[in-house]
């Protein structure tokens, strides 16, 4: 593993969670000021990922599952560094869509602090699915 990917290893804990608009660059928080959440790296190359809103209610009804699976991701594999992002190989997730794929993430390492940026996309948090990307924050634990 090169110096770089050495950098990350540990946990990370989410400090915030922004939407930013691609056209307006608006930022909102969409799960609220204070969600919740961990970024994972091993020095064996896995990586894993949760993140939910802080507001959330436990229920076994199907409409307050469904509010639950909407308030969170999480997901994990194998990663590696290509420049400043890290891809991961994704083997397991809250959303089988991901399962099998690759995802990129941008990062930017300022000593104990980590921001996370995912790319542009039709975001399903934004209205109308806009154009935007996810923001995150994260501080070594």
């Amino acid at each position: 593993m090169s110096e770089r990917d050495s950098k990350l290893h540990g946990s990370w804990r989410l400090l915030s969670f922004e939407l930013e608009l691609q056209a307006s660059k608006e930022r909102t928080q969409p799960w609220g000021s204070a969600p919740n959440g961990y970024l994972i790296f091993g020095a064996d190359g896995r990586m894993m990922a949760l993140v939910t809103a802080k507001a959330r209610e436990p229920g076994a009804e199907d409409e307050k599952l469904a509010a639950l699976f909407r308030t969170m991701m999480a997901y994990t594999g194998r990663y590696r560094i290509d420049g400043d992002r890290f891809i991961v190989a994704i083997d397991a997730s809250w959303n089988e869509a991901w399962n099998g794929t690759e995802q990129a993430r941008f990062y930017q390492l300022d000593g104990d602090a980590l921001h996370v940026f995912t790319d542009w996309m039709p975001n399903p948090l934004a209205a109308g699915n806009a154009m935007g990307r996810g923001v995150l924050g994260f501080t070594r634990e």
